[in-house]
């Protein structure tokens, strides 16, 4: 069982900066790929982006692509997203998962408890 405890959310102003920070236990992190996921209140969860094991492939989701970046490290079993230029529409749950396979599929196995980002306008 790997669990994933997600940091740096907050409140912000629109089109301010913030990174989040999501750490992994044990040592299955370098070999998994990544992502994150967003819940608004009322909507359903929505892919944000995603990274493979080595942080060679990544993935957005056509809302974040230009303004939010995702990475890893390793050695410290910790995945970031860099989120810039943040609007209103950003505001939500931010997810943190991870897969027992080294590539980005569909599936996910391991979810955090989120952390919650605000934009205000």
């Amino acid at each position: 069982q790997v669990q994933l405890v997600e940091s740096g959310g907050g409140l912000v102003q629109a089109g301010d900066s913030l990174r989040l920070s999501c750490v992994a236990s044990g040592d299955t992190f370098r070999n998994s790929a990544a992502g994150w996921f967003r819940q608004a209140p009322g909507k359903e969860r929505e892919f944000v982006a995603a990274i493979s094991w080595s942080g060679r492939s990544r993935y957005y989701s056509d809302s974040v692509r230009g303004r939010f970046t995702i990475s890893r490290d390793n050695d410290k079993n910790t995945m970031y997203l860099q989120m810039d230029v943040t609007t209103p529409e950003d505001t939500a749950r931010y997810y943190c998962t991870t897969a027992t396979t080294q590539w980005v599929t569909s599936k996910w196995d391991f979810w955090g408890q989120g952390t919650q980002v605000t934009v205000s306008s």
